[in-house]
Parts: C-alpha cells; structure tokens; sequence
C-alpha cells in the first residue's frame, strides 16, 4: 500500500529551523520523485522543493531551505533555517514518477499519494 507519511512540524520562533520528514512507504525512491507543497489558511497550495534527478526551489526558500534523500530509509527530508512567519502552514508530501520538470516541477496536480500534512507555525 501506498503511503506517504510527513512529521517533524511545530511552533517555532522567526529565525529558527525545523527539519521535515516525509516517510514513504510501498514504492521506491528510487523511481519517484517526492515534492513538498504547503497551503496557509485561505491560500492556495503551493510548491516548496521537489527531489527527483534534480531539486527545485521556490524562490521564496531558496537558500534557507534544503531537501535530500535517504534512499534506505525511504525518506526525504526538509531542511527549514530561518524561518518567517510567512512560512506558517502546513506542509504536505506527493509523488510523481522521476523525471525532469522544468517549470511543472510545483502544479501539485501532477503529484499523487499525498500524506497528511504536518503544521509549520512561525512565531513569536
């Protein structure tokens, strides 16, 4: 059985970190590429990294975000270092075979399997 499983959010200060983890089980990653996406309140769900033969960044993360792959654990990670408060939402987990994606990297129709999403809070 499919699952993707996201942990590792929380209440955190303006300028601290956090590290996300997304757990897959029943594929490999060696196949698939995993993207993480977050959605605030009244927001529309948006692209933050994706891992797949290359990594992806929004704009807006890049340079304090970090995303990796530990292939034996199955598991990728979301490295989050300075944190503000317009990062506060949660954050969810998809997947989508291994390619590369050009600009389609973050339409998050294109990803399946989501997990259930783990809350990021930033403030102080």
């Amino acid at each position: 059985q499919v699952q993707l499983v996201e942990s590792g959010g929380g209440l955190v200060q303006p300028g601290g970190s956090l590290r996300l983890s997304c757990a897959a089980s029943g594929f490999s990653l060696d196949y698939y590429a995993i993207g993480w996406f977050r959605q605030a309140p009244g927001k529309e769900r948006e692209g933050v990294s994706c891992i797949s033969s290359i990594l992806y960044y929004a704009a807006s993360v890049k340079g304090r975000f970090t995303i990796s792959r530990d292939n034996a654990k199955n598991t990728v990670y979301l490295q989050m270092n300075n944190l503000k408060s317009e990062d506060t939402a949660v954050y969810y987990c998809g997947r989508r075979l291994r390619s590369s994606y050009g600009s389609t990297w973050n339409i998050s129709g294109l990803y399946r399997d989501w997990g259930q999403g783990t809350q990021v809070t930033v403030s102080s």
